[in-house]
């Protein structure tokens, strides 16, 4: 589970993954799932970010939503961290169109 998840309706997915990796140094790589379909990883010392749609091809045909409270063409950020998520979270808030939807308080 992610420490922290963000949402945008603003931005498909290779743009947000360039935003994100312009703003925090990082090098997205694409990548492809039967699980979670087309998406964008970077790995950093002590976490990884991942960008994917929330619209995930189902096992049926059908697509399934990654959260099925979001809108179905809404682009996902997840952050996972051994340490230091808040701060990371803090700078991924002050992208334009981003918003936090899950993580601590």
């Amino acid at each position: 589970m992610p420490d922290y998840a963000h949402g945008t309706g603003d931005h498909a997915p290779e743009e947000l993954a360039s935003l994100v990796g312009a703003r925090l140094g990082l090098v997205f790589s694409a990548r492809d799932s039967d699980f979670l379909g087309a998406y964008h990883l970077a790995a950093f010392p002590g976490g990884q970010i991942r960008v994917q749609p929330n619209r995930i091809p189902g096992d049926d045909g059908e697509d399934d939503l990654h959260a099925e409270d979001l809108p179905a063409d809404w682009v996902l950020l997840l952050t996972t961290t051994a340490a230091g998520g808040a701060a990371l979270a803090a700078r991924l808030d002050a992208i334009d169109g981003v918003v936090r939807i899950d993580g601590p308080t």
